[in-house]
């Protein structure tokens, strides 16, 4: 636990270290008229502050917001979040096109959960390229249920582990045309359960607790998105072949497919009905920890993360998203998809739906707070930033 509280120590002390510096440069900061020289107490500043963060502040080479406080999920419980938003232009962007974004996060709970993590889309000038980053590390005390349908759905294969996981995923695009890429992408995994019961070893078919995969691909994207993380209009499609052969040191040698077509669309004002259809599919040998799953922030939300896993997954999902007053907004969602070892596995279809509430953080980036409900009373709650999909 002196770790964990280490390194959330640490994270919130570059973030201070970011803004602080921000701050500094900025000379909108320091011209301030004698009004705004008033003493204000602490409640006042960190109104103000969370007030301020969603204007749009072109002046500005990097803004950067941070919010943090207690936060609840059904798999974590009770915990405490740190999340720091940035919006930026590299030279030479024109402010017509979107801004690049980075999000650093960073989570802790009662019941021993702990994540930090990096994520991000940089757009080089006139969007010719793109750069894509994901990295994170975290510990969770959790539940496993074996591989397949079937075992997923018997609750007397529930059983405790202790996962740790680290992932890390680089993706460089290169335009083609317009709103055309294609790129190469790298990706490094690794995944240990702990704490696993003599009991319950057969539920890995006997697969290694200790997973490393080492992986390369490339993928091509048709994006008309007018903003990646909150797109109120256009269409994302994406391909992705992903290799993980055994001469590349993978004790599981085994290659993916990924398939998405996400598609957004303005209803009327304030409305945006948004669409995600998406195909995982693994072929070779995965390990448990690289099979497609069920369930987490952006997908089947309500159901557990990762009670259902096997070789491949189909899920969809349709939400409306409803701007109400100011900066607050909510949404409705309707969802279906499960997991299969092949075709004639696919058995049955898993229901999904939920209801959230949104706030704007930042210009066009959201806090959610989503409650999803799935088969036979299954529900989840999930604290995250940016929309699901």
């Amino acid at each position: 636990m002196k770790r964990i509280c280490i390194l959330v120590f640490a994270v919130f002390s570059v973030l201070m270290y970011c803004r602080a510096n921000v701050m500094l440069q900025d000379s909108t900061f320091v011209v301030e008229s004698d009004t705004m020289n008033v003493r204000r107490n602490l409640l006042q500043r960190v109104l103000k502050y969370f007030d301020d963060t969603n204007e749009d502040k072109p002046y500005k080479k990097f803004d950067v917001s941070v919010i943090g406080g207690p936060f609840y999920t059904s798999d974590a419980k009770f915990g405490i979040g740190l999340v720091s938003a940035g919006l930026y232009r590299m030279k030479g962007c024109d402010i017509a096109i979107q801004p690049s974004n980075i999000t650093l996060f960073a989570n802790v709970s009662t019941v021993g959960f702990y994540m930090i993590g990096i994520k991000g889309n940089n757009l080089f000038p006139e969007d010719r390229y793109r750069l894509n980053y994901t990295a994170f590390f975290y510990s969770f005390p959790s539940y496993y249920w074996g591989i397949g349908y079937d075992m997923g759905n018997d609750d007397s294969n529930k059983s405790k582990i202790d996962r740790f996981q680290t992932r890390v995923k680089v993706e460089f695009l290169v335009r083609l045309l317009d709103n055309f890429y294609i790129g190469p992408c790298v990706m490094w995994d690794y995944a240990k359960a702990n704490d696993v019961n003599p009991e319950y070893i057969r539920l890995f078919d006997g697969m290694s607790l200790v997973q490393r995969n080492y992986g390369f691909g490339a993928s091509i994207q048709y994006d008309t998105r007018d903003f990646i993380n909150n797109a109120s209009k256009g269409v994302h499609l994406y391909l992705a072949q992903e290799l993980r052969p055994g001469w590349a040191g993978n004790e599981q040698s085994f290659y993916t497919t990924s398939v998405i077509f996400r598609s957004y669309k303005k209803v009327w004002n304030g409305g945006v009905l948004a669409g995600e259809l998406q195909g995982l599919f693994n072929f070779g040998n995965p390990s448990w920890a690289m099979m497609s799953e069920l369930g987490g922030s952006n997908s089947m939300r309500g159901y557990y993360d990762g009670r259902y896993r096997d070789k491949h997954s189909i899920t969809a999902q349709i939400e409306l998203r409803q701007k109400v007053w100011r900066r607050n907004g909510i949404i409705l969602w309707l969802g279906a998809g499960n997991v299969f070892h092949d075709k004639s596995t696919f058995k049955k279809v898993l229901p999904n739906c939920g209801v959230g509430y949104r706030w704007e953080f930042k210009k066009r980036v959201n806090v959610r707070l989503d409650m999803g409900f799935g088969k036979s009373g299954q529900m989840g709650f999930v604290f995250n930033i940016n929309e699901a999909f």
